[in-house]
């Protein structure tokens, strides 16, 4: 059907808002800090057949192979098949899924009796089940990492509730069953706003003109990417990086990519990525997927471009099945977050060649999980949260300080919301950290350090982490941006952690996690004397380091 621009515009811009709004509807009803505060979850609408239309701004590993996580329940119960008050809702790494802790619900929208769209929400919840409170660094295999939900079909009136079978399922298997099913139920409040908004959209102008301005908010994205790909020189590039670690050997993960720019398309390959590993830093594909397209996405396009459906179709991914990048099942999956940012690192490199004034230097872009658990007489409490570190500098600026990763996009979870929920652990410390930026014509940006008093003997910390060993690499002259670490402090005697490690702590112990700086762009030399003087009276850099660079 012809569209009028003007309804188009009006519509396709209504469908983007209330993808935004079930975002917020989710923050806002969620029970846990790791949605509530740190807003670990995504939100979006998707067509009738699981292309996603609109996206709210939250986290992009999510959001990129929403697709990819619907379909398999597609398949297994057809669209046709569905009736009011259905759900669909997938975590499995293997089929679709990421990990665990992100559960994908997709909830029918239904106008005229039939099946129109979807509303899509995930969000990370804080536990499920598995070998330890909601991180267990140790699993080898992924049975080892909680409750594998598969593509399912199930309904909310019949199955979900205190006497649902499904939901008394789900609280059998976790530890903290009001924190993980308040955030579940947070998730189908922001499903059912979705489903609302399209309907007043279809009540308005028509179930006819609603589907035909979702395909063409695809389509304009499509056409936006192939002409931003026409922009960039045709050519092979490659780039990689590395993984400290498996947490097991000091081996290194390699991981490499080629990237081929043929006209409007791209197709990034990661043949000669090292082999899946026994430990949880594997990444199922549609991680790896979504990192690949959220570098392209970043450096070779316009932000004002809606992330959709049609920013997929020119690029390609493929990986090796078997390696760290498309492992086989029951290949634990916990921290994929480490193995995709060096995807998003690798294809960076390599897009470095294509377009140089384009692309940022590496940040210390790795997801710093630290979970503190408690097991006391109410139960379980579980405070889990992810850190970021210095961003890399570009052409265009100093790199952001102590922010989160670019594919995670996290928010602080702030002190005083800690303070109210969990009495084992207080923090005494959170500043950044002098130096830790690397130097350059700009800045990478700088890391920063938290520190956690604890409160009470039989706490049990868990952490994985990256760039405990490898810094992130500055581009055309820049410097390396600097290390993570995290070290506990008991009795006077500093324990040093690897980057993937637990540790059962005591009453007085101060565990002190400090994330690492992004890395500079240019050369140092070339930095102007006026932004120099900046950092030093801001104490961002000292004299010494400083001269260094001098």
């Amino acid at each position: 059907m012809r569209l009028d621009p003007v309804d188009y515009a009006v519509i396709s811009q209504s469908l983007i808002a209330a993808a935004r709004e079930m975002g917020a509807k989710m923050i806002r009803s969620a029970f846990s800090t790791i949605v509530r505060e740190a807003r670990d979850c995504s939100a979006a609408l998707m067509d009738r057949d699981g292309n996603v239309v609109a996206q709210a701004e939250l986290i992009p590993l999510q959001l990129g192979p929403m697709g990819t996580t619907f379909r398999p329940c597609a398949e297994l119960f057809p669209v046709d098949t569905l009736e009011a008050g259905d759900f669909y809702i997938n975590n499995d790494p293997f089929n679709g899924g990421q990990h665990l802790p992100d559960i994908y619900i997709f909830s029918p929208i239904f106008h005229g009796g039939r099946v129109i769209a979807f509303s899509a929400t995930t969000a990370h919840h804080l536990d499920l089940g598995g070998g330890s409170p909601g991180l267990n660094a140790g699993a080898t295999d992924v049975y080892q990492e909680g409750l594998r939900i598969p593509p399912s079909r199930y309904n909310l009136k019949r199955d979900w509730g205190p006497s649902g079978n499904f939901q008394r399922l789900v609280t059998a298997n976790i530890r903290v069953p009001d924190q993980t099913i308040g955030d579940i139920d947070a998730q189908f409040a922001a499903n059912a706003v979705g489903a609302e908004r399209v309907g007043e959209l279809c009540a308005k102008y028509g179930v006819d003109k609603i589907e035909a301005a979702m395909a063409e908010l695809i389509a304009y994205s499509e056409r936006r990417v192939r002409a931003a790909l026409r922009a960039i020189p045709n050519g092979v590039y490659r780039g990689e990086d590395w993984v400290d670690d498996d947490g097991v050997s000091d081996a290194p993960l390699l991981v490499k990519a080629t990237v081929t720019v043929k006209d409007d398309a791209i197709d990034i390959d990661f043949a000669g990525t090292c082999p899946q590993v026994a430990r949880n830093l594997n990444a199922p594909f549609a991680s790896t997927v979504s990192a690949a397209l959220s570098c392209v996405k970043a450096v070779l396009t316009s932000p004002d471009i809606p992330f959709n459906e049609g920013v997929k179709r020119p690029i390609h991914v493929t990986a090796p099945l078997g390696s760290l990048l498309n492992p086989r099942p029951p290949a634990p999956v916990r921290a994929r977050l480490e193995a995709s940012y060096r995807v998003f690192n690798a294809v960076m490199k390599a897009l470095a060649q294509a377009a140089p004034d384009r692309v940022i230097a590496s940040g210390f872009d790795t997801t710093t999980v630290g979970c503190f658990s408690f097991l006391g007489p109410d139960g379980y409490r579980v405070y889990l949260e992810v850190f970021g570190g210095g961003y890399g500098a570009s052409a265009l600026g100093d790199g952001c300080d102590a922010v989160d990763s670019p594919l995670s996009n996290c928010s602080n979870t702030p002190i005083e919301a800690m303070d109210m929920e969990y009495d084992y652990i207080r923090v005494v410390e959170y500043a950044l950290v002098p130096d830790s930026g690397g130097l350059g014509r700009h800045r990478g940006g700088l890391g920063f350090v938290r520190r956690y008093a604890v409160l009470k003997d039989g706490v049990t910390f868990a952490l994985y982490a990256d760039r405990f060993k490898g810094r992130p690499d500055g581009v055309f002259g820049g410097a390396s941006g600097t290390l993570g670490r995290c070290e506990v402090l008991r009795a006077g005697r500093v324990i040093q952690l690897k980057s993937k490690d637990s540790m059962t702590l005591a009453k007085g112990d101060i565990v002190s996690l400090q994330m690492g700086g992004g890395a500079g762009y240019g050369p140092a030399a070339e930095r102007p004397a006026a932004l120099v003087e900046r950092d030093l009276a801001d104490g961002f850099v000292t004299t010494l380091k400083a001269r260094a660079a001098e």
